[in-house]
C-alpha cells in the first residue's frame, strides 16, 4: 500500500516561509509585495479560485489589488486594467483569470502577451516559456513548479528515471516535461510525453517511474496502466455527481486512486495533493518578482 502526498502540509509550510520573509522585509522599512487579479465575468469555479488567490495573499502579508468586471467586458477594459497594473511600482505580479467569457476566448493569448514579463507571475507569456526552454527560467508555470516541490519535499529524485507526462497542455504538460528535461536538480529525466493521440497508452506509462495525469477525465488512470511502486502526480480536477453530497458533486482527479494507491509506492490526493501548490507557486513567483523590484530601486 503506497502512501497519500499531503500537498495541503507541504504548501502551508512554504506559505509561512513566505510570510516569515515578507515580515522581515517589511521590518526592514520595505513597502509589501503587490500582487493583481482580474475575473471576468461570473463563472462560479473562477470566483471560488480568485477567492482563494487573494485569500492566500493577503495571508502571506502581500498587498491585493483585485478588479471584476462583468461578462459584456471588451477586450478594451481588460487591455486598460493590464496597461495600469503594468505601471504601478506597487503591482509586482499580474494574474488573469482564465477561461475568458467566450466572446474573449480568441483573444486570450494577445491579452496574456500585455502583462509586462517581469510581472507575469502565471509564468504563461513567451518571453518566460523561452527562458525556461533555455534553461534559464524567470517565472515557471505554477502547477509545474508546485509538482517540483512536491517532489523536492518526498526526496523523489528524478535524474536517470522514466517519466510519462500524460497531457501536453501550454499550463501544465509542456512546461513540466521542460522541468524535468532540463539538466540539474529534479530535472535530467528520460520524458514521455502522452496525449489523446498517443498508441498503446498502457504499455507507455507501465513503464514509468513518475507518472503525471493532467489530462482532465476522472479515474481515466487506472491500476494496470502504473508500475509497481512508481510515484503517481494526479493533477485533474473533475467534478462528479454525487447525490450523498449536499452540492450534488464530489471531487475527484485523473486517477482512480482508491485502487491504484495498492500499487504505488506514493500518489498526490485529489482534493489536497498538487491543488493547493498551485496557488503557493503564485505567491512564491510574486515574491520573488518583488524582491527584484525592491532591490532594483
Amino acid at each position: 500500500m503506497g502512501r497519500l502526498i499531503d500537498g495541503k502540509m507541504i504548501s502551508r509550510e512554504i506559505q509561512d516561509n513566505i510570510r516569515k520573509e515578507v515580515d522581515s522585509l517589511i521590518s526592514k522599512g520595505k513597502r509589501k509585495p503587490g500582487l493583481a487579479t482580474l475575473l471576468v465575468g461570473d463563472n462560479p469555479a473562477s470566483q471560488s479560485y480568485i477567492r482563494s488567490k487573494i485569500r492566500s495573499s493577503e495571508r502571506a502579508g502581500f498587498n491585493s489589488f483585485h478588479t471584476s468586471l462583468p461578462e459584456t467586458a471588451s477586450r478594451e477594459d481588460i487591455s486598460d486594467i493590464i496597461d495600469r497594473w503594468n505601471r504601478d511600482d506597487n503591482v509586482d505580479g499580474i494574474l488573469v483569470q482564465l477561461p475568458l467569457p467566450q466572446h474573449l476566448i480568441g483573444e486570450t493569448n494577445e491579452i496574456l502577451l500585455q502583462i509586462d514579463p517581469s510581472k507575469d507571475v502565471d509564468g504563461f507569456h513567451p518571453v518566460n516559456i523561452g527562458n525556461l526552454v533555455k534553461g534559464n527560467p524567470t517565472f515557471i508555470p505554477c502547477t509545474p513548479r508546485g509538482i517540483i516541490e512536491i517532489l523536492k519535499h518526498e526526496g523523489i529524485e528524478t535524474t536517470g528515471k522514466d517519466i510519462v507526462v500524460i497531457g501536453r497542455s501550454q499550463i501544465v504538460g509542456l512546461p513540466l516535461a521542460i522541468l524535468f528535461l532540463l539538466k540539474g536538480s529534479f530535472g535530467d529525466a528520460t520524458v514521455t510525453v502522452c496525449h489523446s493521440r498517443t498508441r498503446n497508452l498502457p504499455e507507455k506509462t507501465s513503464r514509468a517511474d513518475i507518472l503525471v495525469a493532467a489530462i482532465g477525465k476522472p479515474h481515466f488512470v487506472t491500476e494496470d496502466m502504473v508500475k509497481e511502486g512508481a510515484t503517481v502526480i494526479d493533477v485533474g480536477v473533475n467534478r462528479v455527481e454525487d447525490s450523498t453530497r449536499e452540492r450534488g458533486y464530489r471531487l475527484v482527479g485523473d486517477v482512480d486512486t482508491e485502487n491504484v494507491l495498492k500499487k504505488v509506492s506514493a500518489i498526490t490526493p485529489v482534493p489536497g495533493g498538487v491543488g493547493p501548490m498551485t496557488i503557493t507557486m503564485l505567491l512564491l513567483n510574486t515574491l520573488e518578482a518583488y524582491k527584484k523590484n525592491i532591490t532594483a530601486v
